[in-house]
């Protein structure tokens, strides 16, 4: 099993993404800027190598964490983190009520 405690989530403004590197492996979640507060979350990827291993949980709740850190709204468009959400619902606090996905 390995520790994703010590890993560290970047946002990569100019790709549009954030990026969670695990054993040298990427993973990602793509977004959209939607305006200067909301981020629509468009996509999650992770190696297939770590797949079922809570990579991907652990790169979503560390995009949630830097969202709410920042003071910003999510648009979840990615079926992956919608899953997530459904899950943990606590988690919805960070979902814009300006937006949905039926907007996009």
């Amino acid at each position: 099993m390995m520790n994703l405690a010590d890993t560290t989530i970047t946002d990569n403004h100019h790709k549009h993404r954030f990026e969670l590197k695990t054993d040298d492996k990427l993973s990602i979640v793509e977004y959209q800027n939607v305006d200067d507060e909301t981020l629509a979350l468009t996509h999650t990827e992770v190696d297939p190598s770590l797949e079922g291993q809570g990579v991907g949980s652990h790169l979503v709740k560390g995009v949630l964490e830097y969202v709410e850190r920042n003071n910003l709204k999510i648009v979840p468009l990615c079926p992956f983190v919608s899953v997530y959400l459904k899950r943990h619902p606590d988690w919805n606090r960070v979902v814009s009520t300006t937006y949905n996905v039926n907007d996009f």
